[in-house]
């Protein structure tokens, strides 16, 4: 019956062999404590770079993403410490991670699954971009018991896709989003960007509409950003004035609130019930493991990240020690400013308990000259124990998150 329960929870069906696994280990997690811990498995590997990309990945041959899937494996079966820990989600991102074939990722599944105490309704989620998915994809990724999907569509316009360097079509998401449906995904995310080049508010605002008639789940819509070493950074593009990205963002909050979707993080939307959880565990400052090329974590009270050498990494991913770089234990004072500058991100704020009980300290006797001093500008408000930014205080809250960085002992 407990199984019975976990996969309806799940909502997933799940192979015989990873059935028999998931059994084993959420028996053994029967009257154990155990810690909360994310997991975020990078793989680096797209069909080509889009022109505004500086994450770590770009294109492979077969024999590269053969020899990485190897090397991923043995750096999960190497991690050390996990028995005190249970895992509350897993993301799988990129780069593009539906490039690879469906039994790579299947083997992704199998080594985490084997490895690790799930929790019964962990959240498990996979990036994919349209064109490289197809209805047996999907199907075969809801077997291993992934539960979310996360489609990067950026626009329905096929002009702007072109110039962003997308490699699909709009008709081709239609057609990927309807398989995920046909595959019995009911948590769907999709990703939108605005203040592109050339766009215009109203070409937002029928974006949004139109994907919210969709009716995804989730919806996360970010801004474009320039970066340095991108091919967007070597060009004169025609991007939006900032009063015109600043009305393109309100209205990406009104349009969907209209749509039943509650924004309970700066860029990201859901219906009730369906805030990526992933996603809240950063903010909320969850442990998470980072496998893979490059990946970031919290762990305990370090922070690193893997090595972002392809060759170490091949190499030596077996050896955690190796390829994990930049270890920093963080002190007291890290960890508070890291409370209050990725707290401040949720919509529901960071909480005067929760801040007393983390830190044994009372939050106005650290911050309370800046938080009085923001609420009398009307950039920051109160709500019972919580503060939060207000709709214009998002607009300036890096300025206000730099007042929260705390003077050196």
């Amino acid at each position: 019956m407990r199984i019975l329960q976990m996969l309806r929870i799940c909502r997933t069906r799940i192979s015989r062999k990873i059935h028999r696994v998931l059994l084993m280990r959420v028996e053994t997690m029967k009257n154990k404590n155990r810690t909360p811990l994310e997991l975020y498995i990078h793989i680096p590997f797209c069909v080509q770079k889009c022109q505004y990309c500086d994450f770590l990945s770009g294109p492979s041959d077969q024999e590269t993403r053969d020899r990485y899937i190897k090397a991923l494996r043995a750096e999960i079966q190497a991690v050390q410490g996990v028995e005190a820990y249970e895992i509350v989600s897993v993301f799988i991102g990129g780069g593009t991670p539906s490039v690879l074939k469906a039994e790579a990722i299947a083997s992704i599944m199998e080594t985490i699954q084997k490895k690790f105490c799930f929790s019964p309704d962990a959240e498990i989620t996979i990036e994919s971009n349209p064109g490289t998915v197809d209805l047996a994809k999907l199907n075969a990724y809801r077997e291993t018991g992934i539960n979310r999907l996360s489609l990067g569509l950026q626009s329905t316009d096929s002009k702007e896709l072109r110039m962003l360097g997308r490699i699909h079509t709009y008709e081709e998401f239609l057609q990927s989003y309807q398989w995920a449906r046909e595959a019995g995904f009911q948590n769907i995310n999709i990703d939108l960007m605005f203040a592109i080049p050339g766009q215009t508010g109203e070409a937002w605002r029928a974006h949004l509409r139109q994907v919210a008639e969709l009716k995804p789940e989730h919806i996360s819509a970010y801004s474009l950003i320039i970066e340095e070493g991108t091919p967007f950074a070597e060009c004169e593009l025609d991007l939006p004035d900032e009063d015109t990205e600043y009305q393109m963002y309100e209205d990406t909050a009104g349009i969907l609130a209209e749509y039943g979707y509650q924004q309970y993080e700066i860029s990201n939307y859901a219906k009730d019930g369906y805030a990526c959880r992933h996603n809240i565990g950063y903010w909320k400052r969850t442990e998470y493991l980072g496998l893979g090329l490059g990946a970031s974590s919290l762990y305990g009270e370090n922070r690193f990240s893997n090595t972002r050498d392809m060759q170490e990494y091949l190499g030596f991913s077996g050896n955690t020690e190796r390829i994990r770089k930049d270890v920093l234990k963080l002190s007291l004072k890290d960890q508070i400013e890291e409370f209050m500058y990725l707290g401040l991100r949720m919509t529901e704020g960071i909480s005067e308990i929760d801040f007393e009980q983390n830190f044994g300290q009372k939050l106005e006797n650290i911050y309370g000259s800046v938080l009085q001093k923001y609420k009398e500008t009307g950039f920051l408000e109160k709500t019972g124990t919580n503060w939060r930014f207000t709709r214009k205080g998002i607009h300036v809250s890096n300025h206000i998150l730099a007042e929260l960085l705390l003077d050196e002992e």
